[in-house]
């Protein structure tokens, strides 16, 4: 009787190598970036000391001070809520000369795709800097800097989405004689709405969070509280504006996600 020597592997011999070279190129670059930076690790045995100390520091959170951080609280949900707004606006120009099959020409598609680029490639914080140096300190450029960095998020889904469009619906539109603004509304926009409504909501949320750092750069919030406690060592105070960060967060997220789940 025959016997069959086959023997079945998952990977063959040069999806082997290939991954063991991937992993070795992948530790030399962690190992290099260790040793370029010099990084050094003095008495590791202190760590989890220092790191008691300051949670006895912060103990117990400071409730008295929950009432000079209403108002910088709700500042922080209202720059968030201004330029996720201000975002969706602009990202919809932007997403349809960034969709190929919505874009007048060449020309307009690689203008989309720049701006999506440099508005995804520069941080909140940076944008915040920018705009605290043209506006001042304030909530003004905390939420033009949200809004700056949202459009690329939002104008590269969206045109995504209006790239998956059926297109035979617009080009219907198109043959009854409708104008093009005729045919934005009737023809795309109605196709990608559920996506608007759901990436907008996630947008919010993504930028509560980024919201509450701001005001470490002036760009107001409740981060100008917590960079002032930080600086005074009230650790406490800290405490207590952590607290609320934390359960503004838990809030939003809860509310994104029911709120995302009745749109799809």
């Amino acid at each position: 009787m025959a016997t069959d020597d086959y023997r079945w592997e998952r990977f063959d011999r040069r999806r082997r190598l290939g991954r063991f070279v991937a992993v070795l190129v992948a530790a030399v670059v962690v190992l290099g970036s260790w040793e370029f930076m010099d990084i050094s690790v003095t008495r590791p045995e202190t760590i989890p000391r220092e790191i008691g100390d300051l949670l006895t520091r912060m103990y117990p959170p400071d409730v008295a001070y929950t009432t000079e951080i209403v108002g910088p609280l709700i500042e922080t949900i209202h720059i968030a809520a201004l330029g996720t707004v201000g975002a969706l606006v602009l990202s919809l120009p932007v997403a349809l000369i960034a969709a190929e099959n919505t874009t007048p020409n060449a020309a307009t598609f690689w203008l989309g795709k720049l701006i999506v680029t440099v508005s995804r490639s520069v941080n909140t914080i940076i944008w915040a800097l920018f705009f605290v140096v043209v506006f001042g300190s304030g909530p003004l450029a905390g939420a033009v800097a949200i809004a700056f960095r949202s459009v690329g998020f939002l104008g590269k889904l969206l045109g995504e989405e209006i790239e998956e469009i059926d297109f035979g619906q617009v080009e219907a539109i198109r043959a009854s004689g409708a104008s093009p603004t005729q045919i934005l509304l009737y023809g795309v926009l109605p196709q990608v709405k559920p996506a608007l409504v759901g990436l907008s909501i996630y947008r919010w949320d993504i930028n509560i969070r980024d919201s509450t750092v701001l005001g470490f750069v002036g760009a107001g919030g409740i981060g100008v509280q917590l960079f002032r406690a930080v600086n005074a060592f009230a650790w406490q105070s800290v405490a207590m504006v952590l607290l609320v960060i934390l359960g503004v967060v838990v809030v939003t997220e809860s509310l994104s996600a029911y709120t995302r789940g009745l749109v799809r």
